[in-house]
């Protein structure tokens, strides 16, 4: 087997919480010592197929004493990654999902462990990284490639492609401090994916892109994987990962609990974060000042009971009670139905079902009932989420509520097996059929 191009062995990382950096004269001085001693060395050094291995190594193998006061991000983390491999790195907040990334970027010491990445590293790790504010966008091109180690002769081959994949045109020659987010990622992207990294690290700022641009973003990963370059990849997008990465990796409170297949490792995180519930009660509004705040939602199945799992032959109420405190006009309340996966099912809003609704709505208790039809959500996990405001003009509050389950037991069950799983709505539809004749040899 070829050696791999990304190995790490018990890489950890320990945070001292309320401390920024070293803070002390004592602890600079014992980095300064470790370095000067040999034992954290950004060296490179030629492996057998002739490219530069990046070897990282712990600036400072000491860890606190006052154990409250510490906080392992990473805890003897091991994993290797083959050349052109599509790795989806997949986690709750707090796994070490993005301190991982930092540390094989260079960005960030460990506190223990090694890793050894052989091959030219580029990372989109935040909005804006390694942009200089007051720089064009056009400099920061050739800034970011001249940090890649790209020649100006292969930046201006590919600086075209570049400003087409990105589609700031206009603005390639505007300071990039007067972007917004999505321009930052959009050129921020384009670089890091043309310049023809080995090695291509993606956090989960293709968050802030638009659709059709996390599209696109999603298709050049995979041609710089065919090309045989590697990328590790961190999304909360669940579809997304599905869609481009081989292997997963499942860390959870900074160690890895599963290295496999992409499927499998989704559903092992899946699997992890079940927690269904019939009713959540909302205390205080994500908008103190807002003239509509959600105050409980709760599922109900065909008997009007609580009930987390429902079956898929059955209808679903889903009961939602919100305050107004002022009078207001054109404000709407919606549901959405997401998959444990983020796929966005659907959506409804009181005002499509009650035009009058946009009048003046009055201060006071509402409470609305919305009735799912039965075989609507095909058999899984799903959750819902609420929100309020006025189209076109803002968000008042939004809630995530509870999350349940649809259950096939009992109805058809069959019909859901296989490939039939993925399905995510089962709508029954009207099939009509007529008996032409009684065999083909007639």
């Amino acid at each position: 087997m070829p050696q791999p191009i990304i190995e790490v062995e018990n890489l950890s990382k320990l945070y001292h919480l309320g401390k920024i950096g070293t803070t002390t004269l004592r602890e600079t001085a014992e980095h300064l010592w470790y370095r000067l001693r040999g034992k954290a060395i950004p060296a490179k050094q030629s492996d057998r197929r002739g490219r530069h291995a990046q070897r990282i190594e712990p600036g400072d193998s000491q860890v606190g004493s006052k154990t409250e006061e510490t906080f392992w991000s990473l805890k003897d983390v091991s994993f290797s990654v083959q050349q052109g491999e599509i790795v989806g790195i997949i986690g709750r907040n707090g796994a070490g999902k993005s301190t991982l990334l930092k540390i094989l970027s260079r960005i960030t010491e460990p506190t223990s462990g090694r890793a050894v990445l052989r091959g030219r590293v580029a990372s989109l790790l935040e909005v804006g990284t390694g942009f200089h504010p007051e720089l064009t966008g056009r400099e920061n091109v050739y800034l970011n490639g001249a940090i890649l180690g790209m020649r100006k002769r292969e930046i201006d081959r590919k600086f075209a492609e570049i400003v087409a994949f990105a589609e700031i045109d206009k603005f390639i020659d505007t300071p990039v401090k007067h972007y917004s987010s999505g321009m930052h990622v959009r050129l921020g992207f384009a670089v890091a994916a043309h310049l023809e990294p080995e090695i291509l690290f993606v956090d989960e700022v293709l968050a802030v892109g638009d659709f059709v641009f996390q599209k696109k973003c999603l298709g050049k990963m995979q041609d710089v994987a065919k090309k045989g370059r590697t990328v590790l990849f961190v999304s909360h997008n669940i579809a997304a990962l599905a869609s481009i990465s081989e292997t997963a990796l499942v860390l959870e409170s900074g160690k890895i609990v599963f290295r496999g297949p992409i499927q499998q490792g989704i559903d092992q995180y899946l699997g992890g974060i079940k927690a269904y519930t019939a009713e959540a009660f909302f205390s205080k509004p994500s908008d103190l000042s807002a003239p509509i705040r959600f105050r409980y939602v709760a599922l109900l199945d065909e008997k009007r009971e609580l009930a987390e799992t429902h079956l898929l032959s059955a209808r679903i109420q889903i009961v939602i009670e919100y305050e107004v405190t002022k009078p207001i006009k054109r404000a709407q309340v919606v549901c959405h139905i997401w998959n444990l996966k983020r796929v966005h099912i659907l959506s409804s809003a009181d005002i499509d079902c009650q035009p009058q609704l946009q009048d003046l709505r009055q201060p006071g208790i509402y409470r609305v009932e919305i009735s799912l039809p039965a075989s609507l959500l095909a058999p899984g996990s799903y959750q819902i989420e609420l929100a309020c405001g006025i189209p076109n003009q803002g968000v008042f509050d939004m809630q995530e509520g509870p999350q349940f389950e649809v259950s096939a037991v009992g109805s058809y069950a069959v019909h859901w097996s296989g490939a039939r799983q993925d399905v995510v709505v089962g709508l029954p539809l009207p099939w009509k059929m007529d008996h032409v004749r009684n065999s083909i040899h007639e």
